[in-house]
């Protein structure tokens, strides 16, 4: 069975992408609005993202459930899935903490992924309680993705590991960016691509682990960050926007809801894309 697994070989099409997501770390900064279905990637393809990112929080209230891993590891990838059979570009899965606490719970979600056309996932290493996984311990969780990755026969997926350090206020203050380099190195060397520090904006701080680490650093943006330039010039590769383009989207259907029942009006729809340029993203 190990051999099998070994002698597999993904499409020439998707390792073609993962090498396409590689390259745009290393060359200006990839910019990410992220997707939950289908329809939101061939929207974000088609407005001219190089690559597209999945929002577990999106996907996950797609399906109608909450996030923190409130789908099943296989109605996630199925949902992955779709949104990469709907886009050509290259498609980054968000596996949240990996489905499971174990490296070998890790590897099973990130074969799963590269099944469904991924070719770069984003893995966590908080735990559904809030506390964080040691960095060794994320460490064999990173190499196990790698291996599985290898197995499926797409050993250029891009492994994009987010600490929670900054997020989730982990630790003193002053002693934050010192765990998050420590971190880091450890990440590096069991095989992660790059380095996701969610929570943290302040531009020295970024510009400081940009400088003290190895691994291409993203940022997770939004109303009131500072501008894609900003960020850029503090080092930062790499932008996502998280949940905020889903929870935009949400927020219109709201307003639109609470205008009919209330003014009976229809102000809120202004501004729609139009029915053709919708249809159009869709080429199968």
């Amino acid at each position: 069975m190990a051999h099998s697994q070994q002698a597999q070989q993904a499409p020439q099409s998707q390792q073609a992408k993962a090498a396409l997501l590689r390259e745009l770390h290393s060359d200006g900064v990839l910019l990410l609005p992220n997707a939950w279905d289908a329809g939101s990637a061939a929207v974000i393809a088609a407005a001219g993202a190089k690559a597209v990112a999945t929002t577990s929080g999106g996907v996950s209230w797609s399906a109608g459930r909450p996030d923190g891993q409130g789908l099943t590891r296989e109605e996630m990838a199925g949902l992955v899935g779709r949104i990469a059979s709907a886009v050509d570009v290259p498609v980054t899965a968000d596996i949240e903490g990996g489905y499971g606490p174990a490296p070998e719970d890790v590897a099973a979600t990130v074969t799963a992924v590269i099944e469904a056309g991924a070719v770069g996932v984003n893995l966590e290493d908080s735990k559904p309680t809030g506390d964080l996984f040691t960095a060794e311990e994320q460490g064999a969780r990173i190499r196990a993705a790698r291996r599985a990755a290898e197995q499926a026969g797409l050993p250029g997926l891009v492994v994009n590991l987010r600490t929670d350090v900054f997020l989730f206020g982990i630790g003193e203050p002053e002693g934050r960016e010192a765990d998050v380099l420590a971190r880091a190195a450890v990440y590096a060397e069991a095989g992660a691509d790059s380095l996701f520090v969610p929570g943290l904006l302040d531009l020295e701080v970024l510009a400081r682990l940009v400088k003290d680490q190895s691994l291409p650093v993203n940022a997770m943006a939004g109303p009131g960050a500072p501008s894609v330039s900003q960020l850029a010039a503090a080092g930062v590769r790499r932008i996502s926007l998280g949940t905020a383009v889903a929870q935009a989207a949400y927020a219109v259907a709201q307003r639109a809801t609470a205008e009919l029942l209330g003014a009976g009006t229809y102000g809120a729809l202004e501004g729609a894309l139009d029915y053709g340029a919708v249809n159009g993203s869709f080429s199968r």
